[in-house]
C-alpha cells in the first residue's frame, strides 16, 4: 500500500510540475505578444482591471511618477515595457484559467484573513510560482504562505482579540481577557 502511495505522489508532483511548466511558457510568450502593444494601452488594460497604482508600482518596482510619465506616453525602457506586459499577461492568465472576477481587487485581498500578505505581495517579490500556485489551488494558502514567509505565523500574531462586548458591539481587546 506505501508503495502504490508513493508512486501517485511521485506521478501527481510530475503532473504538476509539467503544469507549471506550462503554464510559465504561457505566461512568457503572452508577455511577449502584449510588449508588441502601446504600454499606455497596457497601462490602461491595468487600470480598467481595478489595480490601485501604488500597488502597480510596487508589482513593477518603479514609482508611481514613472507609471504617470508613460500613462501621458513618455518613453520607457525596454525592460519597463515587458514588465508591463507580463503583469497584464499574468492577470489574464490567471483570471482566464483560474476563473478570477475583478482581478485587480483578488490581487489585493490577503490570502488569509490573520496576514497581510497578498497576491500582490507575491508578484512583487518575483514570487510569480507562489502567485500562480496559489490561483489555481494548488497550494492552499497557508502552503504558500510558508514558502513565501516561513515565519509569517509569528511575524503576524496578534496579542488582541475581537470579541462581543455587552452593548452587542464588536470590540477589542488584549488576549486573555
Amino acid at each position: 500500500m506505501g508503495a502504490e502511495r508513493l508512486e501517485k505522489k511521485l506521478a501527481h508532483d510530475e503532473v504538476l510540475k509539467v503544469h507549471r511548466e506550462t503554464l510559465f511558457k504561457e505566461w512568457q510568450v503572452l508577455a511577449a505578444e502584449l510588449g508588441r502593444s502601446a504600454p499606455t494601452r497596457l497601462l490602461e488594460q491595468l487600470s480598467d482591471t481595478g489595480f490601485a497604482w501604488r500597488d502597480v508600482a510596487r508589482m513593477l518596482g518603479v514609482s508611481v511618477a514613472a507609471l504617470q510619465k508613460w500613462r501621458r506616453g513618455d518613453r520607457m525602457t525596454g525592460a519597463n515595457r515587458l514588465k508591463i506586459a507580463s503583469l497584464v499577461a499574468a492577470c489574464d492568465l490567471i483570471t482566464r484559467h483560474y476563473a478570477v472576477d475583478e482581478i485587480g481587487s483578488w490581487f489585493e485581498m490577503p490570502l488569509v484573513s490573520e496576514c497581510p500578505i497578498t497576491p500582490t505581495n507575491l508578484y512583487a517579490e518575483d514570487q510569480h510560482q507562489l502567485l500562480f500556485d496559489y490561483a489555481s489551488s494548488h497550494s492552499d494558502p497557508e502552503q504558500v504562505l510558508n514558502e513565501f514567509a516561513p515565519d509569517w505565523r509569528e511575524r503576524y500574531r496578534s496579542s488582541f482579540e475581537v470579541y462581543e462586548a455587552g452593548d452587542g458591539e464588536l470590540a477589542v481587546r488584549p488576549k486573555g481577557r
